[in-house]
C-alpha cells in the first residue's frame, strides 16, 4: 500500500514538472524562469519515490526465452500535457529498451523495483561538414560502404547500475541525450518523464542507433572500457526483438493538475481521464508492435479515477 502521504508525492511531482516544463518545447525555445531551480526539486520529489506509492507490486521473472507474444516492454501511461509526459517503463527479464534519442527533450528517469543498466551517450557536434571515419579505420564487424558513409561520431559518456535507492537518472537536450536501458538479474520499473514528450509532427520523433565499434590497434594506450570515450553510431530501425505495448496504470494515486496560468487555483481532471482510451499522439509514438508484424494500434487504457 502507498505510504500515506504518497498521494500527495506523485501529485507534487506532476505539479512541480508543470512548473519546471510550462516552456513548453525546452529545447527549442530555451527554458522558463527559475528553470535550475525548479529541475533540482523535481529530482529531489523524485528520488523520494518508489513502487508502492504508484500501487506497483514488483514483478517476477518470467521463464526464459520469453514467448514470442509477450512484449519485453510495458508502458502505464499516468499523464500529459504538452510540456511534459509522465509514465511508468516495466522492463521484463533479460531484455532492454535500444538506444535511442530524445531530440530537443530533457528526461529524468527513477528505477522503482528491480536494477536497470543505463549507457548514456551523445552525438558529437561536427559543424557543417559531415565526419566520416578515415579509410583505413577497420570496424568488427564490418561496415558495408553505406553504412560506413552514414555513420556519425559519438561519445559513450557513462554506463551505470541504478536501483530504487539510486537517484534519478537526468537527460537533457544536449547532454546524455541518447541512451541505452538494460534490465540487469530479473524485472525492473522506473518512472519516466519526458519534456516536451515525443511527436514526430513537432520534429521529435524517436530514433534508434547501434554502437560500431573501430578496431583498436594492439599497441593503442587505454582501454576499451575506460569512459568518456568516442565511439561511432549508425541509425538504425527498430529491431524485430524489440516492442513496447501500453498496459494499465493500477489503482494507485489519481493526479489532477491545473491549466497553465492557474496553477495553483483549483484542480481539474488530467486529460487522460477526460478521454479514457484516448492515448495522445506522443504516447503513439511511444508505444509500438513488433516491427515485422503489421497490426494497428490497441490503445492505452487510462488512469483510473
Amino acid at each position: 500500500m502507498p505510504r500515506d502521504n504518497m498521494a500527495s508525492l506523485i501529485q507534487r511531482i506532476a505539479r512541480q514538472a508543470c512548473l519546471t516544463f510550462r516552456g513548453g518545447s525546452t529545447g527549442s525555445e530555451g527554458p522558463a524562469p527559475g528553470f535550475p531551480e525548479n529541475l533540482s526539486l523535481l529530482k529531489s520529489l523524485l528520488t523520494q519515490v518508489r513502487a508502492e506509492d504508484l500501487n506497483i507490486a514488483p514483478r517476477k521473472a518470467l521463464p526464459q526465452p520469453l514467448p514470442r507474444n509477450l512484449p519485453p516492454v510495458t508502458y502505464m501511461h499516468i499523464y500529459e500535457t504538452e510540456g511534459f509526459s509522465l509514465g511508468v517503463f516495466l522492463l521484463k527479464s533479460g531484455t532492454c529498451i535500444p538506444l535511442h534519442d530524445h531530440p530537443g527533450m530533457h528526461g529524468m528517469l527513477k528505477v522503482l523495483y528491480g536494477t536497470v543498466r543505463i549507457s548514456c551517450m551523445d552525438k558529437l557536434d561536427t559543424g557543417a561538414g559531415h565526419r566520416r571515419p578515415p579509410p583505413e579505420q577497420q570496424f568488427e564487424p564490418p561496415l558495408q560502404p553505406l553504412e560506413r558513409e552514414a555513420v556519425r561520431p559519438g561519445v559513450l559518456r557513462s554506463r551505470a547500475e541504478y536501483t530504487e535507492a539510486s537517484g534519478p537518472c537526468v537527460l537533457t537536450p544536449h547532454r546524455d541525450n541518447l541512451h541505452q536501458i538494460d534490465a540487469v538479474d530479473g524485472p525492473a520499473a522506473f518512472l519516466d518523464i519526458l519534456a516536451p514528450p515525443y511527436d514526430p509532427d513537432d520534429g521529435r520523433d524517436c530514433h534508434y542507433y547501434r554502437v560500431v565499434e573501430p578496431i583498436r590497434p594492439k599497441e593503442a594506450s587505454g582501454s576499451a572500457c575506460d569512459l568518456p570515450r568516442e565511439v561511432w553510431l549508425l541509425e538504425t530501425p527498430q529491431a524485430n526483438n524489440f516492442w513496447c505495448e501500453g498496459e494499465p496504470y493500477p489503482q494507485g494515486p489519481t493526479l489532477k493538475l491545473l491549466p497553465p496560468g492557474e496553477l495553483w487555483a483549483k484542480d481539474v481532471p488530467c486529460p487522460a481521464q477526460e478521454r479514457p482510451g484516448c492515448p495522445l499522439p506522443s504516447i503513439r509514438a511511444l508505444l509500438s508492435l513488433p516491427p515485422h508484424l503489421d497490426h494497428g494500434f490497441t490503445g492505452v487504457t487510462s488512469a483510473t479515477s
